[in-house]
């Protein structure tokens, strides 16, 4: 007790540190650029009945740009969707082989990706949006960007299951999805 009377809480556990990740503030950013716009676009055109032509063109963009920097945001935290059930019927040994094949498969596939979406990019200078003028490079320069956050994270997951000799990973357990 203080010498107040007031009871002092003391935590039993300090407070997890809040990690700052760069994929985490861009999809934060675009999410809310594209909320913004969204409401923009509802605005104009029902409540002001002349909608901006440009909005709706921009928001698909914006929602394909955080379609795949927060695939990146997944990747990091191993929570894309899976098939686990082999997981649990196969024995350890097999179990290793099996994450090893999945984590290859996985990166080569991320790094094709990746591949193709800085091809494209390249590709689509020439072309421009519908109702803006800019090239159209500038759309899948986002997306090129979300699939290099997404090899990154791959790749760090794919170093870190060569530490571990490719073992379920303890800190998977106690994953909370929030």
């Amino acid at each position: 007790m203080s010498e107040h009377g007031a009871q002092i809480v003391v935590p039993e556990e300090a407070e997890p540190p809040i990690e700052h990740h760069p994929e985490d503030w861009l999809s934060f950013v675009i999410f809310w650029a594209l909320a913004g716009i969204v409401f923009l676009q509802f605005f104009t055109r029902y409540i002001l009945n002349d909608s901006l032509a440009w909005t709706e063109e921009i928001a698909r963009y914006l929602l394909m740009w955080v379609t795949f920097v927060g695939a990146a945001i997944a990747m990091r935290r191993g929570t894309h969707i899976a098939v686990e059930i082999a997981f649990v019927f196969l024995p350890p040994p097999l179990v290793r082989v099996l994450n090893f094949l999945v984590d290859l498969l996985v990166l080569g596939f991320v790094g094709l990706l990746c591949w193709f979406s800085i091809a494209i990019t390249q590709r689509m200078h020439i072309q421009t949006m519908t109702v803006i003028p800019w090239p159209m490079s500038i759309v899948y320069g986002g997306i090129g960007i979300g699939c290099l956050l997404m090899l990154w994270r791959a790749a760090q997951r794919f170093r870190a299951g060569m530490k571990r000799g490719w073992r379920p990973d303890p800190a998977r357990a106690e994953l909370m999805i929030d």
